[in-house]
């Protein structure tokens, strides 16, 4: 099955009633150029020096600089988390704008021969999006051009979003803050801005630079009078391994693959599958661009291309001339399993080449994703993912997959989700930026996933809900994550009892993680978030969960949410919480922001720069004389102040304490 709708128009009673008018997209600007003016361009992970971050996120091959710190003609836009502008969905939540003419200059920190641009530009007045070139100047002489596109960027309006930004409200029935109202109820009818909430700016844009520059040359972007502006975000560059071959396979060129693109390449790979298993051999797929516009089914095959930067399969999302069994009405480009209730598929290997679809709207029902189906006992290494719906979406029952140094980009829902019954399996070392949905998620729904863990990934910018979710299951581990700059509606880890998931049981163990720049407004609710929170919605969250030694750091709210509806507040609570050996460095609001009947236990949770009351403490609203119906258990060695004077269950509630942006994090 493909993702179900799972987003809510209706807040809970708590939240206060109060206008909010729509932002623009954030292109208020400050003079440009001084920035790397004196030559180097620092390098970062997630906008941040990278010692701050050590050992947590990707090994990945590429170094990151933000185009805020290089040299430019142009204009810096942000900081701002404000969801729908330009800067709260760029890294680190500022970048450079471009109008024609004008550039901005990287240094090289290492020898590289390719480089990844991400960028933004305007949509067209009636949506679909535009192109535009981007000069790409090296050493100052190799010059090239970069086609940039915006035709995969821009949604607006309400889930499940539109690609017209003239579009009325989708769903006129549910509350929307901008009013304070359910337009559909309201008389006088109120006026809504259009576009409405424009989001989902960003794309990216890969170049091998046919040569390898030293570290120190300069990398310039050009902007053209094709785009009124080009903002410019950062640049990755890598040094690219030569292409790998292997001469012992059953090479598709040989069953009539067309490496050109021009014809369709799908029944060739399926007769190179065919001749491979039989003959007991693997696929190899030879560097080119291969047009597949369905899915390829993998079972008890190994299928390897020569490298995500030579090796691409690109496909054009065709519509279905009768809406399929599992309600799609469109297909593209993709690798699936067989489905579960088949029996699903085992021994599958797929390694070193990209994937590129056609993907530029949100309709949940179709299977439009990179990789899906069931795949046990199998492996998916050293892939390149973008333009699809989710980059990788299982359906299981299934166990055993190992899902290890992928690239996932730009892409329309999640960048990967296990879901139902997924056992045993392992995420790791995968870097992901630009979802419109969870970056990587965990959805018990009817069956509980189980014994599986997410490891050392990078997630960047979901422009939507969360980086890292767990919705139910039984003994998962999160584990030394890097999370960055979530927009809206999610934060950066989440453990929720929603959308039907099975009950947490066992232990859940998140710990080692980083979340910067997380703790995000909630739109619905007209609230701050935490950088990690959890949400009773389903049923209550009491199983045994341990947090530790995760930092969380700059948070634009709070570091720490625990959560109920409001119409179950009294049903469902989150018990039993362990806190231990956790850094907070800078909240706009609180350390703790307790909104559920409960209880949670702090040893060495360590907080400064903390921009409101310690705790904020709601309970689950009764505000009785014995205090909040959430109690915090302090088990010592909680520095910064920030606990003491609010255990066990003192009342601190404040639906909405003025924000004070914390300075940026530093080293502790």
């Amino acid at each position: 099955m493909s993702p179900h709708p799972r987003r809510a128009g209706v807040p809970p009673r708590w939240a206060v009633v109060a206008t909010a008018s729509l932002v623009g997209l954030g292109l208020a600007v400050v003079p440009g150029g001084a920035a790397g003016a004196a030559g180097s361009v620092p390098v970062t992970r997630a906008g941040l020096d990278p010692a701050l971050v050590s050992g947590r996120g990707a090994t990945v091959g590429f170094l990151e600089q933000e185009a805020e710190n290089a040299r430019t003609t142009g204009s810096v836009i942000g900081p701002d988390r404000a969801a729908y502008t330009l800067p709260a969905e760029a890294s680190g939540r500022r970048a450079v704008r471009l109008t024609p003419g004008q550039y901005v200059e990287f240094t090289l920190p290492r020898a590289a021969n390719a480089i990844t641009v991400r960028y933004a530009l305007p949509d067209a007045p009636g949506g679909g999006g535009i192109t535009a070139p981007l000069g790409v100047t090296v050493g100052g002489k190799a010059r090239r051009t970069m086609t940039l596109t915006s035709q995969y960027a821009y949604l607006y309006n309400q889930y499940p979003f539109t690609n017209d930004p003239g579009a009325d409200l989708l769903h006129p029935d549910w509350w929307i803050t901008e009013c304070a109202c359910v337009p559909a109820a309201t008389t006088p009818a109120p006026v809504i801005g259009k576009p409405f909430r424009p989001m989902h700016f960003y794309d990216e844009q890969r170049l091998l630079l046919g040569r390898t520059y030293r570290a120190g040359d300069k990398v310039r972007l050009t902007a053209s009078a094709g785009a009124a502006w080009t903002v410019i975000d950062l640049l990755d560059s890598e040094l690219v391994a030569p292409p790998k071959v292997r001469l012992v396979a059953a090479n598709v060129l040989a069953f009539g693959a067309d490496p050109t693109g021009r014809r369709d390449s799908a029944g060739a790979v399926d007769r190179a599958i065919a001749f491979a298993r039989k003959a007991k051999l693997r696929v190899y797929v030879p560097p080119g661009t291969y047009r597949v516009d369905r899915h390829i089914v993998v079972d008890d095959v190994t299928i390897e291309g020569a490298g995500s930067w030579y090796t691409i399969f690109k496909g054009r999302q065709v519509t279905l001339d009768r809406p399929a069994p599992d309600g799609s009405v469109h297909t593209g480009v993709g690798f699936y399993g067989r489905d579960a209730a088949d029996g699903g598929s085992r021994n599958v290997h797929l390694r070193d080449f990209a994937i590129e679809g056609d993907v530029r709207e949100r309709i949940d029902t179709d299977q439009v994703n990179g990789v899906g189906g069931a795949l046990s006992d199998s492996s998916i290494e050293g892939l390149h993912l973008r333009h699809t719906k989710v980059g990788m979406w299982f359906d299981g029952p299934m166990r055993n997959l190992r899902v290890t140094g992928n690239v996932i980009v730009d892409q329309i829902a999640d960048a990967l989700n296990f879901h139902t019954g997924v056992t045993d399996s392992v995420v790791s070392h995968n870097f992901v930026r630009n979802t419109g949905d969870d970056g990587l998620a965990m959805w018990s729904e009817k069956t509980a996933d189980a014994g599986n863990t997410f490891d050392h990934n990078t997630v960047q910018t979901p422009t939507l809900a969360n980086g890292i979710a767990i919705y139910g299951g039984t003994g998962n581990t999160v584990s030394g994550n890097l999370i960055a700059d979530p927009i809206r509606e999610g934060s950066g880890i989440h453990a929720g009892s929603r959308f039907g998931a099975e009950p947490f049981a066992g232990r859940l163990t998140i710990r080692d993680n980083t979340v910067v720049r997380a703790g995000t407004y909630e739109l619905n609710w007209n609230i701050g978030l935490g950088a990690i929170w959890f949400y009773a919605l389903d049923r209550s969250i009491d199983a045994d969960i341990r947090v530790t030694g995760d930092h969380y750091l700059d948070s634009t709210y709070n570091a720490i949410m625990l959560v109920s509806e409001w119409g179950v507040k009294d049903l469902y609570q989150i018990r039993g919480v362990a806190f231990k050996d956790v850094r907070v460095d800078g909240t706009g609001t609180s350390v703790v922001s307790a909104r559920a009947e409960g209880s949670a236990s702090f040893e060495n949770v360590d907080a400064r720069h903390v921009g409101a009351v310690g705790v904020n403490n709601c309970g689950s609203f009764h505000f009785t004389p014995a205090g909040s119906e959430f109690s915090l258990d302090d088990r010592g060695g909680n520095d910064g102040g920030w606990l003491g004077p609010y255990v066990p269950n003192t009342i601190t509630c404040d639906d909405r304490p003025p924000v004070v942006p914390p300075p940026p994090p530093a080293t502790w």
